[in-house]
């Protein structure tokens, strides 16, 4: 201890900036530490309300502040109401009626004076059944008396998504969605169908996923051939691991457009995935092919390789406000609240135009949110940290990406956020969770379309089993029009 305080400096100018920089390098490793157990014992929710509603108090205007007291005066709490049954099920009706028809009273014979109904919902285990094909043969039996040969008429073989295969369209399209919808690995499959009694080995089902993602590929260049007409695309990346792969990350990339709930928008919902072996940015150029329209992503720089115009993320800008507001000392409010205050009202205003038309988002984004971010922005400049804390990194992320933030003002078709990207990849990342990795590329690859396919049907309200199933029905013929594959085109019984 006494060798340390002889080693300061005597020059009272150096002891200051030594004791500046001790006390700096002590806070950034309290923030690390409080961060740490944040990650390890908190909760995952990016909420802030409670601390953040503490700033509004004196920055809300007198709108906000009466928009607050009309909920808290209206608000009730409802009693939950069973939702009912879809009227489509089939039903079966059991009646219940009394023996003793007679009046305890007096005797006299009762009369019906109505009824009380309540609905049981029953499950019907799934079942397997076996399709025997019979093609009947003709021959002519003059030709068989007079001539040498004689011809044999058959009927000819009925399409099938794999010839020469026990699949059916519907067969295949149960593992596909077990697999790629519900996260079941082929494993997992394998002994399910082994209580039926049926031996379908997890290499057979692999075999068979590999060639039914060769039937949608055509589905699915049309569908990127549809994408890339839209004038905004959300993209997103998430690493995978491929056993038979030189490089020892991959990755899955993923491009969707429209909304991740069925709407009946200008803009369709698609949302594809794409292999690729790495995280260049090349891999977004090639995918995209010269898209110059607006392209929604976080701020990984790979997409600045892009053609596209490039918007900013507000969620992924709040995300480094929450470390940082995670950072601070428990029970203190900070710069973090008071940014994230600020981000709040700017979803507010987004709330309002969920169900507004494009120019109306425009125009009002023009009219509220730009002044806002005018405002934000002159705090981000004036704002003085430490460069190195949670709120350096925050403020700097923010003044980084700043051109790509506002950009969402320019056009009423981008969202706020790149969260609808992110929704999209997390059936991918659920997934991954179980089956763990792909063996192949080329497994990585097929795994790309099928849940290309899934996610885009569930995008556009259609069920994903009877999509895929009347997908493969189809694509199993020749000259089929893809065009009426669509999901918003697809007629479904």
């Amino acid at each position: 201890m006494i060798e340390e305080i002889d080693s300061l400096p005597d020059d009272p100018v150096l002891l200051k900036k030594l004791l500046a920089k001790q006390a700096a390098r002590l806070m950034f490793l309290e923030e690390q530490f409080r961060l740490a157990q944040q990650q390890r014992f908190g909760a995952s929710s990016e909420g802030h309300f409670a601390q953040g509603d503490l700033f509004n108090e004196a920055e809300v205007t007198l709108d906000d502040v009466e928009a607050q007291e009309e909920v808290s005066v209206v608000t009730v709490k409802k009693k939950p109401q069973r939702k009912p049954l879809p009227k489509d099920l089939p039903r079966e009706l059991i009646v219940h009626d009394i023996e003793d028809k007679t009046c305890a009273c007096c005797g006299n014979q009762l009369h019906q004076m109505g009824d009380e109904r309540s609905e049981k919902l029953e499950f019907i285990p799934a079942q397997v059944k076996v399709i025997e094909h019979v093609r009947l043969k003709y021959s002519c039996r003059d030709c068989e008396k007079e001539n040498i040969t004689t011809n044999v008429v058959i009927a000819p073989v009925p399409p099938s998504p794999i010839p020469k295969g026990i699949a059916t369209a519907s067969l295949l399209s149960q593992i596909i969605t077990s697999k790629y919808q519900y996260a079941l690995p082929l494993y997992r499959q394998e002994s399910l169908f082994k209580q039926y009694g049926i031996e379908l080995s997890r290499q057979t089902m692999a075999n068979w996923m590999m060639k039914s993602s060769d039937l949608f590929k055509p589905l699915y260049a049309r569908l990127q051939e549809r994408l890339l007409q839209q004038p905004v695309i959300q993209a997103d990346e998430t690493p995978l691991k491929v056993i038979k792969e030189d490089k020892a990350k991959s990755y899955m990339w993923l491009y969707c457009t429209g909304s991740d709930s069925p709407t009946q928008g200008v803009i369709p919902n698609i949302v594809l995935y794409d292999y690729q072996v790495g995280r260049a940015g090349q891999c977004a150029v090639d995918y995209l092919d010269g898209f110059t329209g607006y392209l929604q992503v976080d701020g990984y720089v790979g997409y600045e390789k892009t053609s596209a115009k490039l918007a900013g993320c507000w969620a992924h800008a709040r995300r480094k406000f929450i470390e940082a507001q995670t950072a601070q000392p428990k029970g203190k409010t900070g710069k973090a609240d008071m940014a994230l205050s600020m981000i709040q009202k700017l979803y507010r205003i987004e709330i309002s135009l969920k169900d507004k038309t494009e120019q109306e988002k425009y125009q009002v984004r023009q009219t509220k949110a730009k002044p806002l971010l005018a405002k934000f922005e002159q705090w981000l400049n004036k704002a003085n940290v430490v460069p190195k804390s949670a709120l350096g990194n925050a403020i700097g992320y923010c003044q980084n990406q700043w051109h790509k933030l506002i950009r969402y003002l320019e056009y009423g078709h981008v969202n706020i956020d790149n969260n609808r990207a992110e929704r999209a990849i997390k059936p991918f990342v659920i997934g991954r969770k179980n089956w763990l990795f792909a063996n192949t590329a080329n497994g990585a690859k097929a795994s790309a379309i099928l849940y290309s396919m899934i996610e885009t049907a569930k995008a556009n309200g259609l069920t994903p089993f009877d999509y895929i199933a009347h997908c493969l029905e189809q694509l199993s013929h020749e000259n089929v029009d893809i065009e009426k594959l669509l999901p918003w085109h697809v007629q479904l019984s």
